[in-house]
């Protein structure tokens, strides 16, 4: 039996005591809501006051003061309440309680969307000599453009209150599906027993192949009951969405996620030819794969089988302090971090029902902590789970000290920061590995991420592409989005696949969430941007960490491509920076190739 140091569960009574029942929560959420009123009345005066469009530079710094604070203590109860659902499907007072602080966030981006008109209708001569002394300027600046590219603050408003029973409606019944999903599987006794959706998805890596069969079959079988649940959910979000854009004007269903990732359509080309002149590398290497394992081609549930036998079993606490090592060689700073959310209960890791599947870091930003949320089963992929989340909350770490407003980094760059932590001991064990069958190991561990990044997300992101174009001529059935999910999974995996995973798309948490548009290439930015943010940490080795800091505290306040031209000194929008990452894959390859030569 595994005795643990640091403890399995997270401690959450340090932001609210009591749950979702904590009166703390309650005080917060009240001062939330009045503040919101308050601040919402104040501009609705001033809009029409002295018939003077826009604003004066007290009332900019005045609002703007007031906005960052609601946003901090929104964020916090919103992180709170989200960790209690995480950790218990079946937490029906938290599942309300998350209704109603998604209605305050309807009434924040209502009083966001007014001070946006404010702003948007301030004149030049008046903005222009408040915003440049404001710290939060690229923020405001952003905020002032967009607004011109929206419906008017009154429609604006009306579909934000509309979302909170409509678009986000749906995403919470996805929710509620995902906490009735039980899956059945025989233990080591041969014994049935009853796994929810977290530890199910666990069995899918498992090394036996009868086992990850058997796993898959039941993973699928499962969804499929839900599927026409999900389909509803899936359909009416993206049917808000694309209603919502051609009221708009717009007719491109990227213009938004790529606004919210600050990066332009050149760069996602870039990025996407780069890796599609890449990917018959990773051909030949499931070619190899198929081979090594006795099998003409692979099935969906093969692709992450472990090569050289079965997979080491990794106890909670020798992961963490595997971890806690290879990011002490990189930066010791990382590595106290590291150590601190290990022992104060920032992880909740503990392998037992009721949990929902996947993984997560979300902020606490009024209390300057974060909390990450797994699985944690024993795998190497749990480790390099545990680096990825680890990873996104030393972001967050850095970033305290700046205005909330300075914090609002896009989904693309904070994969960075977790991909490059996963980098540092993946490469850092590479380095040590001792026999061929353990760099083997490894080696592939490594090239799995460019298999999920290349691969599996470019079929996410065909498959919802495609699937927005077909909704515009009305709903799309379950049949048909199986049809969909299994086409994307082919081209994206260049033919390799025999058996493919046509419930995907009901499976994926990602589909569902309603707060970030198409939550699928970023992963791949990220992935890439961190590549390069490596090669260049292993060029100039230990001085390269306050570069690293430096460049983490400034995605809040730059474009992806202004941010890689002055931290890195390279154009994001041609192919270049792109197939130089990309190559990194392309070497591991050459490697395994040669482990496994017979």
């Amino acid at each position: 039996m595994e005795t643990n140091t640091y403890p399995l569960t997270w401690d959450l009574d340090v932001f609210f005591k009591g749950g979702a029942a904590s009166p703390e929560l309650e005080e917060v959420l009240k001062g939330v809501k009045a503040d919101i009123a308050r601040i919402s009345q104040t501009m609705l005066a001033s809009s029409g006051s002295e018939g003077v469009p826009g604003a004066r530079p007290e009332q900019l710094e005045e609002w703007t003061d007031t906005l960052q604070s609601i946003q901090v203590r929104l964020h916090e109860a919103a992180s709170f309440v989200g960790c209690l659902m995480a950790e218990n499907v079946d937490n029906t007072a938290a599942t309300a309680l998350n209704g109603r602080i998604q209605s305050l966030e309807a009434d924040y981006l209502i009083a966001l969307t007014r001070f946006d008109d404010l702003i948007s209708r301030t004149p030049d001569s008046i903005w222009d000599g408040w915003v440049q002394s404001s710290p939060v300027r690229f923020y405001l600046n952003e905020r002032r453009q967009n607004a011109k590219d929206k419906l008017s603050p009154e429609l604006e408003a009306l579909a934000a209150d509309l979302a909170v029973d409509g678009y986000h409606g749906w995403g919470n019944l996805y929710s509620r599906i995902v906490s009735r999903a039980k899956f059945r599987a025989k233990d080591k006794d041969g014994q049935e027993k009853e796994l929810s959706a977290g530890q199910m998805f666990n069995r899918l890596f498992e090394a036996d192949r009868a086992v990850r069969a058997e796993s898959f079959a039941e993973w699928e079988r499962e969804w499929a009951e839900h599927a026409q649940l999900c389909a509803d959910a899936l359909n009416h979000i993206s049917g808000f969405r694309l209603k919502l854009y051609d009221r708009r004007g717009w007719s491109d269903v990227l213009k938004e996620p790529l606004k919210v990732n600050r990066m332009t359509q050149s760069t996602l080309d870039a990025m996407w030819g780069a890796i599609n002149e890449g990917k018959q590398d990773l051909v030949r290497y499931f070619e190899r794969k198929a081979k090594l394992l006795g099998l003409e081609k692979l099935a969906w549930h093969d692709i992450t089988a472990p090569i050289g036998g079965a997979s080491k079993h990794i106890p909670y606490e020798e992961g963490c302090d595997l971890i806690r090592e290879q990011f002490a060689k990189f930066d010791p700073a990382l590595a106290e971090f590291a150590d601190k959310a290990f022992r104060e209960g920032w992880i909740e890791a503990e392998d037992r029902p009721g949990k929902r599947p996947g993984g997560f870091c979300t902020s606490f930003p009024a209390t300057g902590q974060t909390r990450i949320f797994m699985t944690y089963s024993g795998t190497e992929d749990n480790v390099s789970t545990l680096a990825h989340e680890l990873g996104h909350a030393y972001h967050q770490y850095v970033m305290d000290g700046l205005p909330a407003f300075s914090q609002n980094y896009a989904m693309n760059v904070a994969e960075t920061a977790s991909t490059f932590a996963e980098m540092i001991v993946a490469e850092s064990q590479l380095e040590q590995a001792k026999t061929k069958e353990e760099k083997l190991s490894l080696l592939e561990l490594k090239i799995q991420n460019g298999v999920s990044f290349y691969m599996n997300i470019h079929a996410r992101l065909l498959f919802e592409v495609r699937f927005y174009e077909e909704r515009r001529n009305g709903e799309v059935s379950v049949e048909r989005l199986n049809e969909l999910m299994v086409e994307a999974q082919r081209e994206a995996f260049s033919g390799v696949l025999d058996e493919a995973h046509p419930h995907f798309w009901a499976a994926k948490l990602h589909f569902y969430i309603t707060d970030v548009p198409f939550y699928n290439f970023p992963y791949t930015f990220g992935y890439l941007f961190s590549a390069g943010l490596y090669a260049k940490a292993k060029e100039e080795g230990p001085s390269f960490a306050s570069r690293y800091v430096d460049l983490l505290r400034d995605t809040g306040s730059m474009t992806v491509e202004e941010l890689a031209l002055k931290h890195l000194g390279v154009n994001l929008q041609h192919s270049g920076f792109w197939q130089s990452a990309v190559a990194l894959t392309s070497e591991d390859i050459r490697q395994f190739m040669e482990l496994t030569e017979e």
